[in-house]
């Protein structure tokens, strides 16, 4: 692992007096910019009507964040490492903010998805909080703190959902978007007090063809699994779709490999540890979101069905809610984990948890404790995924693109929770049972969906396998087993 994560602390030994400020407040940061993915779902069937227009054009709301996001994350990581993450935060900041006020303060549809997409552009908070803490904090500070930032991703979106169901419920639904930009301001405000810029940079030229490159490859792709369901997995349009993204995608490799400062680095990307950590980040943002699409309607369906609990979406909020304070407390235990036994070990054993957490609500669906035991469970195994991740990232890249490599591994994790929304969505709609005229997804459908779940978690738990072992340097740091001299040099750099 790199100097960052075992350097030695601040003169005479102590943390900088304020470490702890700059943790909470990057990782109050991350929970905020994560509360937009659970923000809009109180009122995603109630859109036709507020908005006036057809549900197939209301839910571009869910979807222009979804490739906002995707298209800022890289971009953001990579002007973070050139220009300032403290800069490129506060930027994603102020985006959250205008496209929150936008939304406040529109009443049709096509202002609504504008300030979607905006909020969608300050998903690259979270990375750049976690390259900001390998900059700045001290070595026995950092693991904890790059495992609660991650964490933050989940938890902001576990936390989101009672609190904007609380406000959607009592208040007019403008109010979630007044509410979504005085976080964001608060947080803007501590960042620039407490959060310092870092000096490490990398300078040079953006790459702004590659950018563009990436983020046509990854509309094609994103927009093909979010809406071929709606489109037809067969039309031509989803087809042309996923044709374009992979004739993109690969063109734009070969220009990333033959540029002098690339958008992404392909060739550190392809290193086995970068490589493998982001396989199984897919894999654990399938298995992540597949708890947040099958709890919550099974809370939510007719209790004369047999299987639903008829709650409401306040309490199916509720329910959920306690997963993202597992997240919170085993963000250090993830990180003793690592600590003793490596960040790979602490990514296998996450894994093996979240698979047992599916595979108890396979057998535990009929009362509400089940799922408040079954998502705390997932949540915990969330918790340790999502803590190891960055660590192995950050141990096999320089500091001087931290930033752009954790952002690369944020993408990732969103392509797989992505992808876990399309093949849900796919199984629920084939697997049906008649409800008073009207087809609901079947108990069978959402069992089907958990195991898949399961199965996606043992996969991360099999590509993580494949992730090199670590043995400890002549200076006490972490690298992988059979690194060169030159690579260990990189790492450290």
């Amino acid at each position: 692992m790199s100097d960052a994560l075992a350097r030695p602390a601040a003169a005479g030994g102590s943390a900088p007096p304020r470490s702890n400020a700059v943790v909470a407040v990057l990782a109050f940061a991350g929970i905020v910019v994560s509360l937009m993915q659970t923000l809009v779902i109180p009122i995603v069937p109630e859109l036709p009507r507020l908005l006036d227009a057809p549900a197939s054009d209301t839910a571009w709301a869910v979807t222009a964040t979804l490739l906002a996001a995707a298209v800022a994350t890289p971009v953001v990581g990579r002007l973070g490492d050139m220009f300032g993450k403290r800069r490129m935060l506060l930027i994603s900041g102020v985006m959250l903010i205008v496209g929150s006020v936008v939304c406040a303060l529109a009443d049709s549809l096509l202002p609504m998805i504008v300030g979607r997409a905006l909020q969608g552009l300050a998903s690259g908070v979270i990375p750049l909080g976690i390259s900001i803490m390998r900059d700045e904090l001290p070595a026995e500070r950092l693991a904890s703190a790059t495992a609660l930032m991650s964490a933050s991703l989940g938890i902001g979106g576990a936390l989101g959902l009672p609190a904007a169901a609380l406000i959607a419920d009592n208040f007019s639904w403008h109010v979630l978007f007044w509410t979504s930009a005085a976080l964001g301001a608060v947080a803007i405000g501590l960042v620039t007090v407490f959060v310092p810029e870092s000096k490490v940079r990398t300078g040079g030229r953006f790459d702004l063809v590659g950018a563009i490159g990436m983020a046509a490859g990854l509309i094609c792709l994103l927009l093909a699994i979010s809406k071929g369901a709606d489109w037809g997995w067969g039309s031509g349009t989803t087809i042309g779709l996923f044709v374009a993204a992979v004739v993109i995608l690969v063109a734009w490799g070969f220009f990333e490999l033959r540029t002098d400062q690339p958008l992404v680095d392909l060739r550190t990307t392809a290193r086995r540890q970068v490589l493998v950590t982001n396989l199984a980040s897919i894999a654990v943002g399938f298995a992540m979101f597949a708890m947040s699409l099958v709890i919550p309607q099974l809370l939510q369906l007719p209790a004369q069905t047999g299987y639903g609990l008829g709650k409401s979406m306040l309490a199916a909020g509720l329910v959920m809610a306690p997963s993202g304070l597992v997240m919170m407390a085993t963000a250090p235990v993830s990180a003793a984990v690592s600590k003793a036994r490596g960040p790979k070990v602490t990514l296998m054993i996450g894994a093996l948890i979240v698979a047992a957490g599916y595979g108890l609500n396979i057998v535990l669906m009929s009362e509400v404790w089940h799922f408040v035991l079954v998502s705390c469970v997932i949540g915990a195994g969330i918790g340790f995924t999502y803590g190891s991740m960055p660590a192995l990232i950050m141990g096999a890249v320089p500091a001087s693109e931290t930033a752009a490599a954790n952002s690369l591994n944020t993408l990732m994790r969103s392509i797989g929770t992505s992808s876990a929304s399309a093949i849900a969505g796919v199984i629920l709609a084939q697997l049906t049972t008649d409800f008073g005229g009207y087809a609901l997804p079947s108990e069978n459908g959402f069992k089907a969906v958990l195991a898949v779940g399961a199965g996606a978690a043992l996969l991360a738990f099999a590509v993580a396998s494949f992730i090199p072992r670590q043995r400890v340097a002549g200076d006490g740091t972490l690298v992988a087993e059979g690194a060169t001299e030159s690579a260990e040099a990189a790492a450290k750099s």
